[in-house]
């Protein structure tokens, strides 16, 4: 079996596990909550996506020696926070799907997208803190913060043409990295592993989150909405400068850089910029640096995992390795 089917493989047996633990909370939770937040919950939660930060705790918790069936209670709060962050963002950028579905906002209104985004993300505390504990419970509110303020932060770098890499990483660790991040550390908590275990898998999560950012950045200009759900040149018409651009910038003359800086300075040009400011991309070799950023990060996520054994946790160590290619060779 190659590594990538052994990671699809996985994905899919686990999944089925988070989706089970998730099922079972809201049966739980259906004669406390009102109906149509209840329809919201099943719409959202269950609208395809393939659990990976779920998977990231059991994979993280495994890794460092503690398997009993308990950590999928644990993992699905880490699909509830990501499923209210996804629905605060799609109201936030106007998006009209999520998936190849309407979004939630879309298909039941802004107020019922804003409140079960809440509701979600309450819930995944209060289930952090129960099962995992305060220190867990301290990981997972510090990322919980770092996303809202990366969120500030990318709103602030809007339509900025002279933005840096750092001020590109900086904004991607709040975006993607810290909940891939917390989900690898939190993990590693509920498992009693010690500092140096949740330290390494903490940066691998890091660096997996930057990595699977940089893909995301390739796919909105590149990607097959058929593929991703998602209208190609999202992020251009919404003003975000994300790594393809920025590195394009630093290398492009002033001719081609003045004529970015018009066309990304302009809602309509944006809007209708896709074709041209890709061809401007592709001239300065943007999309390729991409990836090779992309797979640099991939490199530094593996490096972190060399501190487990291959004796003891071989088959957890190899999925953990096997997600990086799987991340850096998606096309959705």
């Amino acid at each position: 079996m190659s590594a990538s089917e052994m990671v699809m493989k996985t994905i899919s047996s686990e999944s089925g596990r988070v989706d089970a633990a998730m099922r079972s909370d809201l049966e739980g939770l259906a004669p406390e909550v009102d109906d149509l937040l209840m329809k919201v919950l099943q719409y959202c939660l269950f609208n395809g996506g393939k659990r990976i930060r779920p998977l990231l705790v059991v994979l993280a918790a495994r890794i460092c020696g503690r398997r009993d069936p308990g950590i999928y209670q644990l993992a699905r709060a880490f699909e509830y926070l990501h499923a209210a962050t996804l629905m605060h963002d799609d109201v936030i950028d106007n998006a009209d799907t999520r998936r190849g579905k309407p979004a939630v906002h879309i298909r039941f209104g802004i107020v019922a997208a804003i409140l079960t985004g809440d509701f979600l993300h309450a819930r995944s505390m209060a289930i952090v803190g129960a099962l995992a504990g305060s220190e867990a419970l301290s990981v997972f509110s510090e990322a919980a913060g770092k996303m809202v303020d990366g969120e500030f932060l990318q709103m602030r770098n809007a339509a900025c043409l002279n933005l840096s890499e750092d001020d590109y990483h900086h904004a991607i660790l709040g975006k993607t990295g810290i909940l891939i991040s917390a989900a690898c550390e939190v993990g590693a908590v509920w498992a009693g592993a010690g500092s140096e275990e949740r330290v390494a898998l903490r940066e691998y999560g890091i660096c997996l989150g930057s990595a699977f950012q940089m893909i995301d950045d390739l796919l909105d200009y590149q990607g097959d909405r058929g593929k991703t759900g998602k209208q190609v040149g999202n992020d251009l018409a919404e003003g975000k400068m994300t790594l393809p651009l920025i590195l394009t910038v630093q290398h492009a003359d002033g001719r081609d850089r003045a004529r970015l800086q018009e066309i990304f300075g302009d809602e309509i040009g944006r809007r209708e910029g896709l074709e041209e400011v890709s061809g401007l991309i592709a001239k300065y070799d943007g999309f390729a640096l991409t990836r090779s950023r992309a797979e640099q990060m991939g490199a530094l996520a593996l490096s972190r995992l060399d501190l487990f054994p291959d004796e003891t946790c071989a088959e957890e160590k190899a999925v953990l390795q096997g997600l990086v290619d799987f991340v850096l060779k998606r096309e959705k």
